[in-house]
Formats: C-alpha cells, structure tokens, sequence
C-alpha cells in the first residue's frame, strides 16, 4: 500500500507541475481579467443590482421558494446553497492555512487577486451554462462546460472535433476532481480533524498501516464508514434532496463560522493592523523564512494564493456550473450574478475571516514567517488558534469548534460534487447510467479516509487544473457571446430598453423559460 501511494504521489507531482505552472496560472488569472474588462468591471460598476438580485432578493419566492415536486429543478437558492456547499468547505479553513503556511502571509493579497476577477469567470460560466442547458429524459436540466464546449465552441466554423473532445475532455476531468477535491480531499481533513478534537486513544493506538502524521488508524475507518453511509442517505435522492439539505446546512455553518471567527478576531483587535500590513508587504516582498532566492519566493507566495483561492472558490473549474444550470431560472445573467456572489461570500469574507483568525491569534509568527512552536500542523493551525480563546481549563472547545465547521464544511462539499460528478457522468454515459457513478462515489469516501493527507491535498490540486483548463478555453472563445447576453440583459433590465431577450441558444427552450418569474 504504502508503494502504491510513493508510485501515485511520484506521477502526481509530474502532471500538477504542468497545470499549475505558469500556463496554467495566466490562463486562470488572464481569462478573469479578459471578462472582467470586456464586462466594463461588471463585478464593480453594477455591484448595488447583483447583491440586490441575489441576496437582497432571497426572501422572494421566485428566488428561494420551492419547486414543485413533479419539476426536477431547483430553486436559484438552493442552486446557490448546494454550489456555497461545494466551494464552501475545507479549502477555506485548512487550504487557507495552508496557504499561509506555505506561502506566508502575502498569499491571502493573491487570494483576493484571484477572488476578484474570478468573479467574472463564476459569472461567465454560469451565464454559458444557462443558455446552453438541455433537460435530460428525466426532465432535469442539465448543463456546464461540457455543454457549451460542445454546442457552443463546437458549433464555430472548423471547431467541431475541437468543441466534442474539449467536451470529452472536461466531463472527464470533473469524474477525476469529484473523488478528488470533492471526496477524497474533503474527507480526509473530516477524518484528521475529528481525530485531533475528539480523542479516542483505543480506537487511534489500533495503526493499521504507516507511521508517524501518515498512519492510518482504525479510528480513521471507522470515522470514513459514519461519512459514507450519510452522504449515500443524501447522494442517492437526486439533486433535490442534495438542494433541500444545502440550503439548510450552508447559511448555518456560515454564519457560524463567521461568528466564530469574529470573536477571535474581536479578542486580538491590536493585531489586525499588524496582520493587514504583512498580507500586502509580504504579497511583494516575503519573509525569506524557508531561504531561496527572492524570484523563487515571490512565486510560491502568488502560486499558492491563486492555487488555494481557486480550490476554495472554484471559480474557472467549470464545476458550479453544473448545479447552477438546474436552477429554475429564467435570465442567464441572474444565475451570473449568483456566480459573482458565490465568489465573494467564499472568499472574501470566510477566506478572510480564516486568514485574520490564523494572523491575529499568535499560531503565525509575522516577523519570522513560520507557525508558531506547539501550533501544530497546517491541517491543524485554524483549530490552535481558535483554541487561544475558546479554551476552558483541559477542554479545547476552539478544536472541538473547529472539527465540527470542517465536518459541515466537506460534508455539504462532497454532496455538492457528487452533483457534479453526476453530471458529467451523464454527459458521456447517458442518464440511466448515473446510479453507477453514484455508487463508486460513495465508496470512494473510504480512500480519503485512508490516504495520507498530503497526497489526498495534492491530488485534489491535480484535478482542479485538469478540469480548469478546457473549461477555461471554453469561456475566452465565447467570451464575446457572454458580452452580448450581458449587455442585452443591462439594456433591458437596468436601462429600461425594449429589444427582445436572450435566455437561450434553443428557441424551445427560451420559449419554456418565459413563463419562470423574474
């Protein structure tokens, strides 16, 4: 066993330098700058409509009222709530310490770069998602990159074969990412969490295999059992189960984190100037901790800041989309704008909430750049400082805190993936072969249980740049359709014009959408 991990994590290592090298980080950053300026800086310039049209309006029934049980779709909410579910999970407390750990502190300034221009490419997926959606023989719809690489880009003149094997390519690649950031990864930080916080030293000292950080206790297994037999109970009922328990579990576990964090934050006030000045000074200039030279330095803290940003908020992987096309949704651009929303509330704020928490609490050292002694590991850091306040006598309650937002947190992302998965199996199998799909997914929740956690972490990267890079082809060569959708939808609904709308690439399909409210 522990061959076949030295053999994975060497073959591993080979295809992630390659996606994530400088290919794949300007193709990631450029196409969020391409949408964003050929948008004119939507994100910014018509910030007031999209938080009005998706949070300020989540109290409508049109947006987060329930669907009829005889539609298969969901509602905009809900389609937000199970893709917060995917994105929103251990990325944001162990990838971002992870990020500092490895990066320093400056990463963060490069999550925010990524945040906000990956916006734009959230926004431009879904909007492609949308008008190139299809409903399937059960009557769900159904759509993502696929979609548009294949009915879109493939439609070009001479872009046929080009469009089908982008096509073939990317659903599968999001087969790949779904046992792995949305399995394997997810489960792997439950198991080492819930182990640290919740201590059973009978079950632990039972080693099954490997030594050290890298042994596998019975522990771990039997933690994998509990998690698969929940996910199978949720995964099995179709995406509106998966919606219903979303919607539910994610605005929780959200606030409560945030909640959390502030308090933290609250706590170490005097720290948070301190710790605001380190992100943007080691952003350009970071502390030579770790040693090399300042070039190679500057590029672990921007590759780490893009490559954590991007495993927290998916944006340019293509992946949300697919949830998002379910949603009962009239406008291409309203779902958009949930895209953009998506972004900011994963990023922005629980990203940054992390970040403050890990900066303030004295578990980072910012003069030196390093963890401080006794911290722990980087799957553990988030836990010790939130541990520095909520401790009570022997009783870290902080960790215990902690174990339970990453159990939410990966649980709800590992319901949302094996939508994804999903669907992407249907793109390439057909729609009755899915429950085979489902089947494999949920049985892979015990090879995250049982894999060390650096390969699970660094597999998981693998895939996001494999799934990244069709899709991410897809959005720049329609790029100047989405221009086109976005600025008949400003016309019509922000400067009031009469010109006739563009929800779908199929006249059928548009005309089906028209009876949705607004």
């Amino acid at each position: 066993m522990e061959k076949f991990f030295e053999n994975l994590t060497a073959a591993n290592n080979v295809v992630n330098g390659f996606v994530w090298g400088t290919f794949g980080l300007v193709l990631l950053v450029g196409t969020g700058i391409l949408m964003t300026v050929l948008t004119k800086f939507f994100q910014v310039t018509h910030i007031g409509h999209w938080f009005k049209q998706t949070i300020g309006s989540v109290f409508k029934k049109s947006i987060s009222g329930h669907t009829e049980k005889k539609d298969k779709s969901i509602s905009q909410f809900q389609s937000m709530c199970t893709a917060l579910a995917a994105t929103v999970g251990v990325g944001n407390i162990a990838g971002v310490a992870s990020a500092i750990a490895t990066g320093g502190a400056g990463a963060v300034f490069w999550m925010w770069i990524a945040a906000f221009f990956g916006m734009m490419t959230n926004f431009s997926e879904n909007v492609l998602g949308i008008f190139y959606r299809r409903k399937n023989p059960q009557g769900e719809w159904s759509g993502g990159a696929m979609y548009y690489l294949r009915d879109g880009l493939g439609k070009k003149k001479g872009c046929k074969w080009i469009g089908n094997t982008l096509a073939v390519l990317f659903a599968c690649f999001a087969l790949l990412a779904s046992f792995g950031i949305g399995n394997m990864g997810q489960v792997n930080k439950i198991v080492a969490n819930v182990q640290s916080a919740f201590k059973i030293d009978a079950l632990s000292n039972i080693v099954l295999y490997g030594e050290g950080d890298a042994a596998v206790s019975l522990y771990s297994v039997i933690i994998g059992v509990v998690i698969l037999v929940l996910v199978a109970l949720i995964v099995l009922g179709g995406v509106k189960r998966i919606g219903a328990v979303a919607e539910k579990i994610v605005p929780f576990m959200v606030v409560l984190f945030v909640l959390g964090s502030i308090v933290i934050i609250g706590v170490n006030i005097d720290s948070v100037g301190a710790a605001f000045v380190s992100i943007f000074k080691t952003a350009f200039k970071p502390v030579a901790a770790a040693g090399g030279t300042f070039g190679y330095l500057v590029s672990v803290v921007i590759t780490q800041g893009f490559k954590r940003g991007v495993f927290s908020n998916e944006a340019g992987l293509g992946s949300s989309v697919m949830v998002h096309s379910n949603s009962k949704v009239k406008e291409p651009v309203q779902q958009g704008m949930w895209g953009i929303f998506e972004v900011f509330v994963d990023t922005i704020v629980v990203c940054t909430m992390t970040a403050l928490v890990i900066l303030t609490s004295g578990v980072y050292d910012l003069a030196t750049g390093t963890v401080a002694q006794g911290a722990g590991s980087e799957a553990t850091l988030v836990a010790s400082a939130f541990d520095t306040v909520f401790t009570f006598g022997s009783v870290n309650v902080g960790s215990m805190f902690i174990a339970v937002a990453i159990f939410l947190f990966a649980f709800t992302t590992v319901l949302g993936w094996s939508h994804y998965g999903t669907k992407a199996f249907e793109f390439l199998f057909g729609t009755k072969a899915t429950v085979v799909y489902k089947i494999i997914f949920v049985l892979m929740i015990m090879s995250g249980a049982m894999m060390t956690s650096s390969i699970a972490w660094d597999i998981s990267d693998t895939f996001n740049g494999l799934m990244m890079i069709p899709n991410l082809i897809g959005v720049i060569t329609l790029s100047g359709l989405v221009v086109k959708i976005t600025k008949n939808y400003i016309d019509r609904k922000i400067k009031g014009k009469d010109v006739r709308p563009m929800l779908s690439a199929y006249p059928e399909v548009a005309e089906e959408v028209m009876s949705y409210e607004d």
